[in-house]
């Protein structure tokens, strides 16, 4: 296993919800406001029926798919894409649930989610590609990478796990109860629970009470409609037989204060991959938000290493 410490202390780029520029910045990433009206589509046929799978595509060189977790979309990844169309083709699928993908409204599978993605490349004519996923995307970029060796040509999980353990359990059940009430009474529980669990202490010393309200407002106006549906499929998650089939290079990227895929599920990930690369950024689970520019730093380092971009 290689192991490479790259925790970062990005003091100047990180992002202050206290500085207008950075805030409005952070409740982009957060609420993933996408600006492009018309996005190409992959249509297949899932579990409970038929997909067509939103996506976005810009860059050129080699194909980078990244793929977002629960409750966000594909543009999530906005500042990374910045930072990496130059050279990389990137390709941002939205997935069930999620932006402008319309599907069949019932339960999904996380080989559903893997069929997504794989025909997303399908339809962008991609045979090969890089791949990366945040938190439930990173889950479904290491079940790609596993089953479709062929395809993938390095693969990063960001916040991903091995499998949904009790603690995991409690709390994606807790979330799905806050869902439900937020249905039935229209509270906002979830928009007020995201930033606790999902932002890291450099979010907190920076926040005030009229920015965290501003967050927690956006939030609650772009939610992503099928957010319990990602929710249930991340309760089924189990990767450890899995693991060791991955032959891609692989980096696992944890969060220094994640509360949501803890330092245990890291371990399990850096010891069932194969040679596995590691590093860590000093933030919460959701450092695409909190310290973006970090994030592309560390994602297109590696990237570059196994891409020869």
């Amino acid at each position: 296993m290689t192991q490479v410490s790259c925790v970062l202390g990005l003091q100047s780029k990180v992002i202050l919800a206290s500085n207008i520029d950075s805030w409005s910045y952070l409740v982009r990433q957060l609420t993933n406001l996408r600006e492009a009206p018309d996005m190409p589509s992959a249509g297949i046929r899932i579990s409970g029926g038929h997909a067509d799978v939103e996506y976005g595509i810009t860059g050129r060189g080699p194909a980078l798919m990244l793929v977002h977790g629960t409750g966000t979309r594909g543009d999530a990844w906005v500042q990374q894409v910045e930072a990496l169309k130059g050279k990389f083709t990137v390709v941002t699928p939205d997935l069930s649930g999620s932006g402008g993908t319309a599907d069949h409204g019932g339960p999904l599978t996380l080989s559903d989610l893997v069929a997504e993605v794989l025909a997303v490349a399908d339809h962008a004519g991609l045979d090969t590609f890089h791949l990366a996923g945040h938190s439930l995307g990173a889950v479904v970029a290491l079940r790609l990478a596993a089953e479709h060796p062929e395809r993938v040509c390095s693969v990063v999980s960001h916040a991903g796990w091995a499998y949904t353990d009790e603690r995991m359990t409690a709390d994606f059940r807790y979330s799905l109860d806050l869902l439900r009430t937020d249905a039935e009474s229209g509270t906002s529980l979830v928009p007020q629970m995201f930033p606790l669990a999902t932002l890291g202490p450099r979010y907190w010393a920076a926040t005030d009470k009229a920015s965290h309200a501003k967050l927690i407002q956006q939030l609650s106006e772009n939610a992503q409609p099928g957010t319990a549906r990602q929710f249930e499929v991340g309760l089924t998650v189990d990767l450890r037989p899995l693991l060791g089939r991955i032959a891609a290079p692989a980096l696992v990227f944890a969060s220094a204060h994640d509360r949501v895929c803890g330092a245990n599920q890291q371990h399990l990930l850096r010891e069932g991959i194969p040679g596995a690369s590691y590093a860590e950024i000093d933030t919460g689970h959701n450092a695409l938000a909190e310290d973006p520019q970090g994030f592309a730093a560390v994602l297109g380092s590696f990237l570059t290493q196994h891409a020869g971009a």
